[in-house]
């Protein structure tokens, strides 16, 4: 038997058994199975391939993005639907839910700011993002809308203030000027309150993390309707019954919009990259939400004359809107981490290709081939 220095690379051989294999007289049987023998015989020197990715790391590397970023999502929410409730109220001259709405939308904004700068890490990350405007980068174009909402929603609120202390602010001349903005500050809040709370659907599907680009087409509608749930969940805890009627109608038509995008969303999701919305935390979070809206939802309708009712309702709606938000986050990190989330569904939109028979591209050169 000879000896080579690739022996060392050589797989053990299966352990013999005694006492078997023995025929008549004693001797042993000849067998002639591949790999089996003293060391004579070939052995297989690949074992069988179990794909993961290049050294078990993911092939989609997960946002460095944390709980800071999902309470930004929510935030903005909450912000951006109550710049469009208040503007209604403005318009149907509901002085209290208006002030409320106000004031709860530059409360939200402002937290959000902070929860946005406090995961940038230093305040000047965000001041840089403001220095072009990029039309192509939802970051910068996001960020634009952040400060136009909030100055146009911070010069309404300051005259709410104003009229709440007996106009004892100290503006001077500046006093008759605010009164004569203050109404078409409210309008543009109004006006960049549905872009603050849908933008942040377009960072998170413009991203290659596989579930929340599988989202492109729907998750926009998600999120104005979970914007929907949470500034009518805070209206109806801050605000009169009496006073809050457009807040139960923005309610209702925010529980049918946010299940009913839910689910078209997830019918037109790849099914393996719809996986973790239904597991783990995400999958509680999202299915929290379904039941937390729909319990708001009929609560709002049915509250009119109850303010007990409407406080609850309201704080289901608001903890539905957060639900969805952070379900959709979490979903998202969970299947940057798991490589089969983003090579199953490439694989079948190759097939899809080929059988649709493109060929001529950089993405699809021929029909498979088998090794």
């Amino acid at each position: 038997m000879t000896s080579s220095e690739f022996d060392s690379f050589r797989p053990p051989e299966p352990p013999r058994r005694r006492g078997r294999g023995l025929g008549r007289g004693g001797k042993r049987k000849q067998r002639r199975g591949f790999g089996q023998g003293e060391g004579t015989r070939e052995m297989p020197m690949v074992p069988d391939a179990d794909f993961t990715s290049y050294y078990g790391h993911p092939v989609v590397k997960p946002p460095p993005w944390d709980e800071k970023v999902a309470a930004y999502l929510f935030l903005g929410g909450v912000a951006g639907g109550s710049g469009v409730l208040a503007a209604g109220a403005q318009l149907t001259g509901r002085d209290e839910l208006r002030r409320n709405a106000r004031l709860g939308g530059l409360g939200a904004v402002g937290l959000g700011a902070i929860a946005l700068v406090a995961d940038l890490g230093r305040p000047d990350r965000f001041y840089n993002m403001l220095r072009t405007f990029k039309v192509t980068s939802p970051m910068s174009v996001g960020s634009w809308i952040l400060s136009a909402f909030s100055g146009a929603l911070g010069v309404a609120v300051v005259g709410e203030i104003d009229r709440m202390t007996g106009s004892r602010l100290p503006l001077g001349v500046l006093r008759p000027v605010l009164r004569a903005v203050e109404a078409p500050a409210g309008l543009a809040a109004a006006v960049a309150g549905p872009p603050l709370a849908v933008y942040t659907a377009v960072l998170l599907s413009d991203t290659a993390v596989p579930t929340w680009n599988a989202m492109h087409r729907d998750l926009p509608f998600v999120f104005v309707s979970s914007a929907s749930l949470a500034s009518s969940g805070l209206a109806l805890v801050a605000t009169r019954t009496s006073q809050a009627g457009p807040a139960r109608t923005l309610a209702a038509l925010g529980v049918v919009g946010d299940l009913t995008a839910m689910r078209v969303m997830e019918s037109r999701m790849d099914p393996v990259t719809a996986e973790p919305l239904h597991d783990g935390k995400a999958g509680k979070l999202l299915r929290w939400s379904e039941r937390l809206a729909v319990a708001g939802g009929v609560g709002a309708l049915v509250s009119g004359r109850s303010r007990p009712v409407a406080v609850a309702s309201g704080v289901a709606l608001l903890a539905a809107s957060a639900c969805t938000r952070f379900g959709v986050f979490d979903a998202g990190i969970e299947s940057a981490k798991n490589p089969r989330y983003t090579i199953e569904p490439q694989k079948r939109r190759l097939a899809a290709r080929r059988a649709a028979g493109i060929t001529d591209d950089s993405i699809t050169t021929g029909p498979a081939t088998e090794s």
